[in-house]
């Protein structure tokens, strides 16, 4: 019977990470602050992916599905919060026009 192997990834917040999961079951899993000693590190994790498929000795083709965790309406909202933080310089990308300039 052949296995079934599912990557998840998660990128592009605060501390990116990889999990590979066997038939269900958690094979590996790691965070790319790990591999690039960045705390925090918000990349694409290209060493944790890695490191999951070198535990499980598989090559990507052998995945049968990536997931790509991502919260549009979290990120929108931080983006929000971010930019309000340092209104009124922060309303223009957004087109708002006040009597600030």
């Amino acid at each position: 019977m052949a296995h079934s192997y599912i990557l998840g990834i998660s990128a592009f917040y605060h501390d990116s990470a990889a999990c590979l999961l066997k038939d269900g079951d958690i094979v590996a899993a790691a965070q790319e602050e790990r591999f690039t000693r960045k705390k925090g590190d918000a990349s694409f994790p290209k060493h944790a992916v890695e490191y999951c498929l070198q535990v499980a000795g598989i090559r990507p083709s052998e995945l049968a599905h990536v997931g790509f965790y991502d919260k549009p309406l979290l990120k929108f909202e931080r983006i929000l919060e971010t930019y309000l933080g340092v209104a009124p310089r922060a309303s223009r990308p957004f087109g708002w026009r006040g009597r600030c300039g």
